[in-house]
């Protein structure tokens, strides 16, 4: 007799658990004098996402460190239906991670409404010592992975090994397409959809929380 593998889900914050992202929104509202320099770069893979959001937060300086943080506490528009999914994880006992490009100092605070412990939350930090914030990269790649992702996601995700867990990934964008091809079940919206179509990945499309917590009860009844 087989023991059914235990499912664990790991969600993007940025674009997934929020409507918005925060990130670009943040610079976006401060408007830096040569950010989009910075973020044509990273769109056209020319540096890594690490390196350009690194760059683009070295922009502001830390004097505004409180009107930047209530900002990014302030600007977070949640998905419909996050509640109902947290609350459909603690009833059937799975085990929900936040794996996050975003930075701690509005990711925290924001889950934390939630509940949502901070041991379950990898996300990258930042420094407010110096005159600029500087962002820092507590959950680097492994030997496995050499996208400089910064907060890598596979990483993360390679600790629960497939052998014993049912390993699910929420996202949205190019930072999570890596964990998609290693998660047994993938919910994805904007570009993850894109680039899942695009190489034949299996996918299950989502606008809502909503939607998700419908098709997770579904795949149980089956």
């Amino acid at each position: 007799m087989t023991t059914a593998k235990k499912r664990i889900i790991f969600c993007d914050f940025d674009g997934t658990i929020t409507v918005n992202d925060n990130i670009v929104a943040i610079i976006k509202h401060f408007n830096p004098p040569g950010w989009e320099e910075i973020a044509t770069s990273v769109l056209s893979q020319k540096i890594s996402i690490r390196d350009g959001v690194g760059q683009m937060f070295r922009l502001l300086p830390t004097s505004k460190q409180q009107e930047v943080i209530e900002y990014g506490i302030n600007n977070v528009q949640i998905r419909d239906g996050f509640a109902e999914l947290l609350q459909y994880c603690k009833d059937e006992q799975i085990e929900f991670y936040v794996t996050s490009g975003g930075i701690d100092f509005f990711v925290f605070p924001v889950l934390a409404r939630f509940g949502i412990p901070e041991d379950h939350i990898y996300c990258n930090g930042s420094d407010f010592s110096g005159e600029q914030i500087e962002i820092t990269w507590p959950h680097p790649c492994d030997g496995h992975c050499t996208n400089d992702c910064g907060m890598c996601k596979t990483t993360i995700m390679r600790r629960f090994a497939n052998g014993h867990y049912e390993r699910i990934i929420i996202g949205d964008s190019v930072t999570d397409f890596e964990g998609a091809k290693l998660a047994e079940v993938v919910f994805s919206r904007a570009y993850l959809t894109e680039k899942c179509k695009e190489l034949g990945l299996p996918h299950t499309e989502f606008t809502t929380f909503h939607d998700i917590v419908h098709e997770l009860k579904k795949e149980r009844a089956v």
